[in-house]
């Protein structure tokens, strides 16, 4: 029977210790950190995100700017809002919620944010730097998911590691932090020929593909490391990309879904809010 890693719980621990750090920064008579949320549009999934990210700053102490633009916002007008923001010496972090309307173009967007600033991680600057092995921000889900095996005490250095799925938001740089740590890595995508035999050889699988339930126990070796990334929706409930009934005897180490990868996404983005904060005001850990 996997050890059950619930991201709902690290996410509090979490949490609790930027809320102590900003306590400090408080009574020292520092500003405290604060981050821009941009946006554009009505889209009802992003406003929950946006409204859960406003919570989640005022949870640890955190100055929050929710900035909310109408869906016809031309890329200039953008543009301005952003330049604005990238000079408020107050704004250590910000986030434009993505999707954008189809007439913005997000890579266009990602450009305009200051790369020390883009708490995200999206900016080609802090994805290079990622892929050099320097400092700089790394996207807030393959961050969180690093920090949930890293709590289930699962050694990196030498295991064989299968991410499935390939997207800029997760399976890429996630591919690149587990190779960081000197992992083997293997990339899966629809294109990849005997998936489930791939990585059953795996130590640590992280499935990020977006199909209900696609991974079964067949896919997964004895006592390996199972990270589920999916968000699916089935007859009104949340489901992973991984069975979880059906995996949870072989794995060692399983996420559930919900409570498990999801909530470390937005606490991950406050850690790096903190992070820019730090760099800005010239403080160290």
């Amino acid at each position: 029977m996997a050890d059950i890693i619930y991201g709902s719980e690290l996410s509090k621990k979490i949490k609790g210790q930027i809320a102590s750090e900003v306590e400090k920064i408080v009574a020292s008579g520092r500003r405290v950190p604060t981050l821009a949320v941009v946006l554009v549009g009505d889209n009802p999934a992003s406003l929950s995100y946006v409204k859960g990210k406003d919570k989640a700053c005022h949870e640890v102490g955190f100055g929050s700017k929710m900035i909310t633009l109408k869906e016809e916002t031309t890329e200039d007008e953008l543009r301005a809002v952003l330049e604005e923001l990238n000079k408020d010496e107050t704004v250590d972090g910000i986030l434009v919620q993505m999707p954008l309307p189809q007439h913005l173009d997000e890579n266009k967007v990602i450009l305009m944010i200051d790369p020390n600033k883009d708490v995200d991680g999206l900016h080609p600057v802090n994805v290079g730097n990622l892929y050099l092995g320097m400092e700089g921000f790394v996207p807030c889900t393959p961050l969180g998911i690093m920090e949930m095996i890293r709590e289930a005490n699962v050694s990196f250095a030498g295991k064989k590691a299968v991410v499935i799925g390939r997207s800029k938001l997760v399976g890429t740089p996630v591919a690149r932090l587990l190779t960081n740590e000197n992992c083997t890595v293997t990339i899966c995508h629809s294109r990849t020929k005997d998936i489930e035999k791939v990585c059953a050889e795996a130590d640590i699988v992280i499935a990020a593909i977006g199909k209900p339930k696609k991974v079964t126990k067949e896919w997964i070796k004895e006592g390996a490391c199972v990270i589920d990334v999916g968000i699916n929706r089935v007859d009104g409930k949340l489901v992973g990309d991984v069975d979880f009934e059906d995996v949870q005897d072989t794995a060692g180490v399983l996420t559930p879904v919900p409570k498990g990868v999801g909530p470390m996404t937005i606490t991950m983005l406050l850690k790096n809010t903190l992070q820019a904060y730090k760099k800005k005001e010239g403080l160290h850990d």
